[in-house]
């Protein structure tokens, strides 16, 4: 071993050597000893070394152990918006931090998942940090405090339910249950035939994706997520969580509607995550946001209505004037939405970009005080002088008001553009007709449509919603011009032969309240009656308008609702319905949330904590500038 071999000389055993060579011998094994298993623990990377010897930790089945790692979330810790300007996931890929993790204490182990695809998302320039999250370098940190954001609301959520005869209450009791009822049957028969799918079609029991929502999935489902938790139902409110944070997945690359998008899914993501604190809805709402923003890419800031989710560029509508037009609804219904996005994310990017379309509109000419549906997000210029409060310039005027009244009263330039609009609207487009009904018509370069949209029934409730903050010898005006403007749409549904109202109606050649031709006599479950039904009542207080939407819950069980859902119905003037085979996504976030207010207590999602989006998705309002959150304001 020790000893060269050398030519003649073999000892017998390696004890045979001498006293000097034999300390030699030790100290050499000494040395090969030491040097050996101080490698084992001194030396880095020796893990694989270490567990033939060391006892291994328990493990949970289907449990790995996460370390804590300076500067980065713990296992346990929410998802945080990413920090800008990450290389950008490859279509098909999902990043790791979209994927929605329920609260855990720190140090939690974390359960492994399978793979799923990357969610895309494109991150701003300056997007902020959240809990979990360290601060950004040159930015402060950011986070949402929800206890302190509800410690603010002035009333329970779901309201107290005490006014009233015992009695009456029996009766509105019974009322709001049957509304349950619905809501529950519509989200069943979605649930069993269509779930993921964006609506139910009842006639033929599957569902229908179509191609306005660029390729996201379960726009029922975002939809329906507050009006669930609203009426209580809790096993279904569930369903549509776990969907969310399951299924809900945002690596898609089709072209989108950026008004829809908007009001669906991140109006309803955000209203879902104001009422529960739940955080999954509040990152996947702004991850959607990131990706709507390439649509204000233009030389106004005006934003184009169509965004590509692949390629992240956008377009305008084909069939708008001239084909390269904005739509007054569409650009100018994303300020309540997006105010929120940064006040829950501390981007300022988002107000930033609805604010800059409020100082363009402000200062920009208007024909006679009137906004025009049409503009070009190139030239900024007014494309054809058409006016109305219905299609295509409604929920503008709407988030005007709304704005001013999320503000808790701040926002004074909604207001003054609010107030001014209305005027300009009573001046040239309120008419009266021959027999006294009230309406507001349409106006096209000085001329007059003397019809009426079901889409423009909604002004009667927003007219309501503002009268009070208008000058005061004007307040008790506003609110009878609404009262009269709802009555006039109740007529369009009372003079048809099911009591539900048509697209549209006109008041001439001596027809008044009734549609005069076959494409404008459907009914597709929309809520705007019944919105304005709402607002009067909590306004007035007047039974007549419980009466109303009653006669709107009875017609929808006879003529709407079917074996496998509810659906519109082509022919209001025809008692023997003929179906449409689309259970919309508004129906239940809308249409049933509205009716079920109007049978419920002023304090039920009150009015002084709440507004609603124009998908009827429930906003709180900014009661204080340091309510629940360091950074943004609304």
């Amino acid at each position: 071993m020790l000893g060269r071999k050398v030519p003649g000389f073999a000892p017998a055993s390696p004890w045979a050597l001498r006293l000097p060579q034999k300390f030699l011998f030790l100290l050499f094994l000494s040395g090969l000893f030491t040097l050996c298993f101080g490698a084992l623990f001194l030396l880095p990377h020796s893990s694989r070394f270490k567990r033939f010897f060391l006892a291994p930790r328990a493990r949970q089945p289907g449990l790995e152990a996460v370390p804590e790692v300076p500067g980065l979330p713990l296992a346990g810790a929410r998802e945080s918006p990413p920090n800008p300007a990450p290389a950008a996931p490859a279509p098909g890929e999902e990043d790791p931090s979209s994927l929605a993790s329920p609260r855990r204490r720190k140090g939690w182990p974390r359960r492994t998942q399978p793979t799923r695809p990357r969610e895309e998302a494109t991150v701003p320039r300056g997007g902020g940090g959240s809990r979990g999250e360290g601060p950004q370098e040159g930015s402060p940190p950011f986070s949402f405090d929800f206890h302190a954001f509800r410690s603010r609301l002035r009333h329970p959520v779901l309201g107290t339910r005490t006014r009233g005869s015992e009695e009456s209450q029996s009766l509105v009791q019974t009322q709001r249950e049957k509304i349950k009822e619905m809501m529950q049957f519509a989200w069943q028969s979605y649930k069993r035939y269509a779930m993921g799918k964006n609506e139910l079609q009842p006639l033929t029991k599957d569902g229908y994706q179509g191609n306005m929502f660029g390729g996201l999935s379960g726009a029922t489902v975002i939809d329906s997520l507050d009006t669930l938790y609203l009426m209580e139902l809790k096993e279904e409110f569930q369903e549509a969580k776990t969907w969310v944070e399951e299924n809900f997945h945002l690596n898609v690359s089709g072209e989108a509607s950026l008004f829809e998008v908007n009001i669906r899914y991140i109006g309803g993501l955000l209203s879902a995550f104001y009422l529960t604190g739940e955080d999954v809805f509040r990152m996947k709402a702004i991850k959607l946001g990131e990706k709507l923003l390439p649509a204000f890419s233009t030389p106004t800031g005006i934003p184009k209505g169509v965004v590509n989710f692949k390629s992240g560029s956008n377009r305008s509508w084909g069939w708008t004037m001239t084909g390269s037009s904005s739509i007054l609804a569409e650009f100018g219904s994303l300020h309540l939405e997006f105010l929120h996005l940064s006040e829950l994310s501390g981007n300022q990017v988002f107000a930033e970009k609805v604010r800059h379309i409020r100082k363009f509109l402000r200062k920009i000419d208007k024909p006679f005080g009137l906004y025009p549906n049409f503009i070009s997000p190139v030239s900024g210029n007014w494309i054809q002088h058409h006016v109305s409060v219905g299609g295509l310039g409604d929920s503008f005027y709407e988030y005007l008001i709304k704005s001013w009244l999320m503000s808790a009263k701040t926002d004074t330039e909604a207001k003054d553009m609010y107030y001014e609009a209305l005027t300009a609207i009573e001046t040239h487009l309120v008419n009266v007709s021959p027999g006294g009904l009230t309406y507001i018509a349409e106006w096209r370069g000085g001329n007059l449509d003397h019809k009426m949209g079901h889409l423009a029934c909604f002004s009667g409730g927003m007219i309501a919603l503002g009268a009070e903050d208008a000058e005061e010898d004007k307040r008790a005006h506003y609110r009878e011009l609404a009262a009269q403007i709802t009555k006039t749409c109740h007529e369009s549904y009372d003079r048809s032969d099911t009591k539900l109202g048509p697209e549209a109606f006109w008041f001439n050649s001596g027809k008044e309240a009734v549609a005069t031709q076959l494409s404008e006599s459907y009914y597709i479950l929309r809520p705007e009656v019944v919105e304005s039904y709402m607002y009067l009542w909590r306004q007035t207080h007047n039974p007549i308008y419980r009466e109303w939407g009653w006669e709107v819950v009875m017609a929808l069980e006879k003529y709407c609702r079917t074996e496998a859902g509810f659906a519109g119905i082509q022919d209001v003037y025809s008692s023997i319905p003929n179906h449409d085979n689309k259970q919309q996504t508004f129906f239940l976030a809308e249409t049933l949330k509205y009716l079920y207010l109007l049978f419920s207590e002023d304090d039920m999602l009150s009015l002084e904590d709440w507004v609603f989006n124009t998908e009827a998705h429930p906003l709180p309002v900014n009661h204080s500038d340091s309510a629940g959150r360091v950074g943004g304001q609304l």
